[in-house]
């Protein structure tokens, strides 16, 4: 099986992710690309972790399940629980919402940020009201591949 590519146009990986995707800019979450998707597939889940946080390792900014089988998934995608205009589409609780939050890291820390799609052999049974690790465990034994894309934020940096 082909390995699964996780790419931006809105960030290259291991650079900069753009005020625009952040929460002390647009709030809006960035596009992503998919390259190498099983044929199998059903589904799609993409969560988005802080892995610099100091207090609470990969701390969740962002799960979203239920997304249908496409090479792109569009950025901005609106707050709510279920996202209509894909196709249904499960945004579960974090940061305390059912929306993505962008990177706030305090003024002077540079946090790095973490963006994981997983390819399903099938739909997820979860109420919005899930979360990060309640999703991994209804996914075990589901996911077919895993890609990860990382980028970096500094409330401070001017593009």
């Amino acid at each position: 099986m082909e390995a699964l590519k996780l790419s931006s146009r809105d960030f290259e990986a291991g650079g900069w992710i753009s005020r625009k995707n952040s929460a002390r800019g647009e709030n809006r979450s960035p596009a992503l690309t998919l390259e190498g998707i099983a044929p199998e597939a059903r589904s799609l889940a993409i969560t988005m972790d802080d892995a610099s946080h100091p207090l609470f390792k990969n701390y969740n900014h962002w799960v979203i399940w239920n997304l249908p089988v496409q090479a792109e998934i569009p950025g901005s995608i609106p707050p709510g629980k279920i996202v209509d205009s894909l196709d249904g589409a499960v945004q579960g609780m974090a940061y305390g919402r059912h929306a993505y939050k962008g990177p706030k890291p305090p003024f002077k820390a540079v946090h790095t940020y973490t963006f994981t799609a997983y390819v399903l052999d099938c739909e997820i049974s979860l109420p919005p009201e899930s979360h990060r690790a309640e999703l991994l465990e209804v996914m075990a034994g589901h996911v077919l591949q895993r890609a990860t894309l990382s980028g970096k934020f500094q409330s401070r940096r001017t593009e």
